[in-house]
């Protein structure tokens, strides 16, 4: 009998194996992030891979939140950068993940800047620290002057 990737992912855990809590289920879109335009381009492809998994209007309104936020962080701070949008399994739920990564100044305080309130543009602060809340996996690693990655999983449900 032949399995499909996610029942082979699903046995191997049932067995005991150790296997991550997440697995690319397809091949992901990248799009370069340089200027406003660009956060639009961002957000229609994440919108494309949503709409695929049939995520519902809630669901779907996060993960463009989760791109808009990511994308526009770059243009305001990196100047540039690269926002890539996969079809992900995550503890067994169909899932989007985004992964946005500059070569931007960093963050020098990483731990006050996604601790809300916190804020170099004038804004509330809320946008790193809410991005924590709104997902199911949020993961942010920044070098100064180097550069920062962030990588946020939303699942369908």
């Amino acid at each position: 009998m032949e399995h499909t990737e996610f029942e082979s992912h699903q046995n191997a855990r049932a067995m005991g194996v150790r296997m991550p809590l997440w697995y690319l289920a397809s091949t992901s879109i990248s799009v370069p992030v340089k200027g406003i335009e660009d956060i639009v381009k961002a957000r229609q492809a994440g919108l494309k891979l949503v709409q695929d998994l049939g995520f519902s209007e809630s669901r779907l309104a996060l993960v463009i939140t989760a791109i808009s936020e990511l994308a526009r962080n770059m243009v305001l701070y990196a100047d540039c950068g690269e926002i890539a949008l996969s079809k992900v399994v995550y503890r067994s739920r169909d899932a989007i993940m985004v992964i946005a990564e500059d070569r931007g100044p960093g963050i020098a305080d990483l731990e006050t800047a996604i601790s809300g309130g916190y804020s170099t543009s004038g804004g509330w602060g809320l946008g790193l620290s809410g991005l924590s809340h709104i997902a199911d996996e949020f993961e942010i690693k920044s070098y100064p002057g180097v550069g920062t990655e962030v990588i946020v999983i939303i699942t369908s449900a």
